[in-house]
C-alpha cells in the first residue's frame, strides 16, 4: 500500500491581490553573510577545529565577504574561544563585520557581549521562533507570549549595547523571527515591528530583520509573495534591512532566494556549496555565479573554484557532488553528441567572429571565470557524437581534424567506447588516433624521395617527385611531375595500382611551437567506387607530412577494403 500522504497539512498561501515581484529584475548583487562558520559547522559530524576555523575564516575573507557569522559564542566554550581567537589574534580585517548568533535569553544575551569585547564591526544576531507549529507543539504559547521573549530581549540587548558603543565598536542588530516561512504574516510583521521600535531602528541605524525559511515548507513563490506582503506591511521599512536565510528541504534554496530578491530583500544569508543543517542553507556559490551569468557583477571572488572546493572539503570532511552547479567535476562536461557538436560550433563561432560575449551552448559560463580547464569540456563514451573525438584531438592535443573526418574518426572511437563500455580517456583517444591513422606501414610505404622544382618563363612552378616505395616486400621507383609536391606525388604513384583514388582535399597545420613544431596533414582521397578514406601524416618536414598522408590514406583503404 503506498503511504498515506493525507496525514500532511499542506502550505496555506496568503492572499495577494495584487504582486509586483514577477515583473522586476535582479540588477545588482544582494549584501552576502556567510553562516558557514556557524550553521555549517554545527551541522558537521566531526564540527571544525579552530585551525581549521580560522583556515575557513581567511578563505571566506579572500572571496570577499564583508558580512560573516563565526559561531554562538554562547553555546560552548569552544564557539566562545575561537570568537576570542579571531579578536585577539587579529585576524579580522577593518572592513569585515563578524557576526554572532545568540538565542533571546538573558543569561545567553550577557554571555554574548563578553564574547564581542574588543571587536571592531559586530552584528549581534538574536532570534526565538515564531512560526505556527512551533508555537503549538514546542513552547504551548500564543503569540503575545512570544512577542514578550523578543521584545525583552531586544531591550536587554539594548542596555548592554549602550557602554560597548561608546567604547568605540559598531555593533548592530539583526533579529530573525525563526521559521518565518511557517509564520502567519501578520505575526511576523508585529513581532518585527516591536523588535524595531525597542532597538530604536532608524534609516541611519537600520536593524537586520532577517526572515529565515527554517524549514522550507512552501514553493518559492509563495515565499516571494510573503516577502512582498511583509515588507508592504511593515511600518517603517527604511529603518530596515530585510535579509534572507533560505534553507533547501524542497531543494528550491537557490530559487526562493532569488524570487526573494525580487520580493524587495536586501541580503542573504548562505553557505558555500549549500552545506548546513539536513539539506543544507542555500548555496552561495550558486546564487553569486547565477548573476554573474546575467551580467550582474556578484561583488565575490570565485575566480579559483577549484581552491575553494579544496578548502571546503578539507576542513569541513565532505565532497561536493559531480553535479554540483559551477563547481562540480562534471557541470561543463558534454558526453551527448549533440551537445559536444553544439559546443564545438560555439567555440569556432567565437574564434570566427570575435564576438565580445561568451555563446557557446550548453556552457552557461565560461569555464576559464571560474579557474577551470577546457580539456574536459568534451568526454567521451557510448553516448558521443561524431564530433566529440575530434575536439578532444583539437583542446588536448593539438591536432585540428577537417570536419569531413569528424564521422569517420568519431566511429573508430565509437567502436571502442562501446567494446570497453566506459568512458575513454583523451590519451586513450589519441592512441587510436595514432593507430588508425599514423602507425600505418603496410602495405605502401616511402623508403626515400627527392623534389626538384624548376620555374619557366611564366614563372610556374614545376615540381618533380622521384622516390622509392614499397610493398610489403618489394620495392619500385616511381617518378611523377606536378605544379607542386603533393601533386608530384600523385602522379608519381598513379601508374603503381595505385591509380584507383582521386585527390579530394587536403589540409596542413603545425603542432607544437617553436623550433620542434611538427607539420600535420589530412588528405582526403576518394575511391573509384565513391567512397571516401581519409590518412594523416606526420613529420618536421612540411613536403613529407602530405605524402605520409597520402599512403596512410592509402593504406587504410587497402585495410578496410574500401577498394
Amino acid at each position: 500500500m503506498h503511504p498515506s500522504f493525507e496525514k500532511y497539512i499542506p502550505f496555506v498561501p496568503i492572499q495577494m491581490q495584487t504582486r509586483t515581484w514577477p515583473d522586476r529584475q535582479i540588477t545588482q548583487a544582494p549584501v552576502w553573510c556567510s553562516v558557514d562558520l556557524r550553521d555549517g559547522n554545527q551541522a558537521l559530524v566531526d564540527p571544525m577545529n579552530v585551525e581549521e576555523k580560522l583556515r575557513l575564516f581567511h578563505t571566506l575573507v579572500d572571496i570577499g565577504l564583508k558580512e560573516i557569522e563565526v559561531g554562538f559564542p554562547s553555546a560552548s566554550e569552544t564557539e566562545f574561544s575561537f570568537l576570542r581567537t579571531l579578536i585577539e589574534g587579529g585576524h579580522i580585517p577593518n572592513d569585515v563585520t563578524i557576526q554572532v548568533l545568540v538565542q533571546a535569553r538573558a543569561h545567553l544575551i550577557q554571555r554574548t557581549f563578553e564574547a564581542i569585547a574588543g571587536a571592531k564591526n559586530v552584528i549581534l544576531h538574536f532570534y526565538n521562533s515564531t512560526s505556527t507549529l512551533q508555537r503549538k507543539v514546542v513552547f504551548r504559547m500564543e503569540m503575545d507570549g512570544i512577542v514578550k521573549i523578543a521584545v525583552e530581549a531586544a531591550q536587554l540587548i539594548r542596555r548592554l549595547s549602550a557602554p560597548v558603543i561608546a567604547s568605540g565598536m559598531n555593533l548592530r542588530y539583526e533579529y530573525s523571527p525563526e521559521s518565518f516561512m511557517g509564520t502567519e504574516m501578520d505575526n511576523a510583521v508585529h513581532i518585527c515591528r516591536r523588535v524595531m521600535e525597542e532597538l530604536h531602528a532608524t534609516p541611519e541605524q537600520p536593524v537586520i530583520l532577517n526572515l529565515p525559511s527554517t524549514v522550507e515548507n512552501c514553493m518559492p513563490n509563495y515565499f516571494a509573495d510573503e516577502i512582498e506582503y511583509f515588507i508592504a506591511n511593515l511600518p517603517n521599512r527604511e529603518c530596515a534591512i530585510i535579509s534572507l536565510h533560505p534553507h533547501n528541504d524542497r531543494g528550491c534554496g537557490v530559487a526562493t532566494a532569488e524570487l526573494g530578491l525580487l520580493a524587495g530583500a536586501d541580503r542573504v544569508e548562505g553557505t558555500l556549496f549549500g552545506n548546513g543543517e539536513r539539506t543544507g542553507n542555500v548555496d552561495l556559490v550558486t546564487l553569486a555565479m547565477n548573476l554573474y551569468t546575467q551580467r550582474v557583477d556578484p561583488k565575490l571572488d570565485f575566480s579559483d573554484i577549484n581552491k575553494i572546493k579544496e578548502v571546503y572539503e578539507s576542513v569541513t570532511k565532505m565532497r561536493i557532488g559531480e553535479r554540483q552547479p559551477y563547481a562540480g567535476e562534471l557541470v561543463f562536461t558534454a558526453f551527448s553528441g549533440s551537445h559536444q557538436d553544439a559546443i564545438n560550433k560555439g567555440f569556432h563561432y567565437m574564434q570566427e567572429t570575435r564576438t565580445d560575449f561568451w555563446e557557446v551552448p550548453y556552457l552557461p559560463i565560461d569555464p576559464a571565470d571560474v579557474g577551470r580547464q577546457y580539456e574536459p569540456i568534451i568526454r567521451i563514451n557510448s553516448q558521443s557524437g561524431k564530433g566529440g573525438a575530434a575536439f578532444i584531438m583539437q583542446q588536448n592535443f593539438d591536432f585540428d581534424l577537417p570536419k569531413a573526418m569528424h564521422p569517420e574518426f568519431g566511429s573508430v572511437v565509437q567502436k571502442e567506447t562501446d567494446r570497453v563500455g566506459k568512458e575513454l580517456k583523451p590519451e586513450r583517444i589519441f592512441e587510436l588516433f595514432t593507430a588508425e591513422y599514423v602507425d600505418l606501414a603496410m602495405p605502401y610505404r616511402l623508403v626515400k624521395h627527392a623534389f626538384s622544382e624548376t620555374t619557366d618563363a611564366e614563372g610556374n612552378s614545376h615540381v618533380t617527385f622521384s622516390g622509392t616505395l614499397a610493398h610489403k616486400e618489394t620495392f619500385f621507383d616511381v617518378v611523377g611531375e606536378g605544379n607542386g609536391p603533393i601533386d608530384a606525388f600523385f602522379n608519381a604513384i598513379r601508374g603503381q595500382k595505385m591509380d584507383k583514388f582521386t585527390f579530394v582535399d587536403y589540409k596542413e597545420h603545425a603542432i607544437r611551437s617553436g623550433s620542434d613544431s611538427k607539420a600535420v596533414a589530412y588528405i582526403h582521397l576518394r575511391a573509384m567506387n565513391g567512397k571516401d578514406v581519409f590518412g594523416v601524416g606526420i613529420s618536421h618536414n612540411i613536403s613529407l607530412a602530405p605524402l605520409r598522408g597520402i599512403l596512410s590514406a592509402i593504406n587504410r583503404a587497402k585495410r578496410l577494403e574500401i577498394i
